[in-house]
């Protein structure tokens, strides 16, 4: 149960026509990818699920991106265990937010944030997620609101529309996308809510996030708030 033998076990999985295939999930040009299929990762991490978290820690140090996505995929398992005590949890979201250099892309993010930083928050105070909202840092960013996943599949939604209000304007295409997915989902729970969010904002909101938030709305309604865009 260490980072050496996992990443033993991840190279002999590796393929080069999946490593040319995830070229993209390279955050810079000193990001290593091994090609390993996210199924094989996922299900390596399962076994390695008992990791202490320093050998976690030393996996996110690796230069190979599938090392880091096995890293957060233990984090994720383990925060999702219902054998994990309390003072894990605390410890896996600590690990989180201190290594967030290092959960340095979307995928890490969107697999780890929702269970490590969104269940441990939930009945906590959740300052810390405004706090990444105004980071300079996109990954931390898309921390705040991805992390609000987890509290609106339990019927809380008021932070995704807080956050997402916060982050509307934001320079980056992969924070659109987040706060769309986050507002169609808070959506779900709250018709009303996200109707309301709409009509004050839909006119002067990125178009990817207000296409995204009317993904269960019917034609009539989505072509309505569509125009109001449309005629900016």
């Amino acid at each position: 149960m260490n980072a050496d033998v996992f990443l033993k076990r991840l190279k002999a999985l590796r393929s080069p026509a999946v490593a040319k295939s995830h070229s993209h999930l390279a955050s810079d040009k000193d990001d290593g990818i091994l090609g390993v299929r996210m199924g094989h990762i996922f299900a390596l991490a399962k076994e390695f699920i008992d990791m202490p978290l320093d050998e976690v820690e030393t996996m996110l140090e690796s230069p190979f991106h599938e090392m880091r996505v096995g890293a957060v995929s233990i984090m994720d398992f383990q925060a999702r265990s219902k054998k994990t005590t309390e003072p894990r949890r605390k410890e896996l979201f600590n690990l989180y937010l201190r290594r967030h250099d290092r959960i340095n892309t979307w995928d890490l993010v969107d697999r780890s944030a929702i269970h490590v930083v969104g269940e441990y928050l939930f009945e906590k105070p959740r300052k810390v997620l405004y706090k990444l909202a105004k980071s300079k840092k996109m990954p931390e960013r898309r921390t705040a609101i991805v992390s609000t996943l987890y509290f609106i599949g339990k019927g809380d939604v008021e932070d995704a529309f807080k956050l997402a209000e916060i982050m509307l304007h934001d320079k980056e295409d992969l924070i659109h996308k987040a706060n769309g997915w986050a507002l169609r989902f808070a959506g779900d729970k709250d018709r009303k809510q996200l109707v309301k969010f709409l009509d004050a904002h839909a006119a002067t909101m990125p178009r990817v996030t207000l296409r995204y938030a009317l993904e269960h709305f019917d034609k009539k309604l989505r072509d309505h708030y569509m125009s109001l865009k449309d005629q900016q």
